[in-house]
């Protein structure tokens, strides 16, 4: 089996990476979305809501299955029997960062395969970090997330 991991934070999911995961279930027989936990980057939302939240948008894709880690990258590769690490690139400033990620997964398992793509065009300025600062000043996010993305940020951020 052809499995990728497509790890990181999901704090929270947008579409950009929605159409990182649609793009790549077409090319992998499975794909794992793995949500690291990263305590060092506090995130907005807890790590089981971000997984129940990417649950509910990849639902329709049967091949996409989501699980949270805080071990090693290459550890959980290990752990799914996969090699290859799913990464996107939304601009020639994310490629230096990424570069030296996939080279230090190299060093610590050479048999792991960095493989980075694109999104559309559309979502090619969509980041997470814009999307929770949008939501927690008010704005309106509902064309950078999917809806139950929306609303959990809306009761996040203005719970009354």
């Amino acid at each position: 089996m052809n499995t990728v991991v497509y790890p990181g934070t999901f704090d929270p999911i947008t579409n950009g990476h929605y159409d990182l995961i649609e793009r790549a279930a077409r090319m992998f027989d499975k794909l794992v979305v793995a949500v690291a936990e990263s305590p060092n980057k506090q995130p907005a939302l807890d790590i089981d809501t971000r997984i129940a939240l990417i649950e509910e948008v990849v639902d329709g894709l049967g091949n996409v299955e989501v699980v949270g880690f805080s071990c090693l990258l290459t550890e959980l590769l290990d752990q799914q029997g996969a090699r290859i690490i799913l990464r996107g690139l939304r601009a020639v400033s994310d490629f230096e960062y990424e570069l030296q990620l996939a080279n230090m997964n190299r060093a610590q398992a050479p048999h792991v395969e960095s493989l980075f793509l694109t999104p559309a065009v559309e979502n090619s300025y969509i980041s997470a970090t814009i999307v929770r600062e949008i939501a927690r000043l008010g704005g309106n996010v509902g064309q950078l997330v999917h809806p139950r993305v929306a609303d959990a940020l809306r009761a996040r951020y203005h719970a009354s």
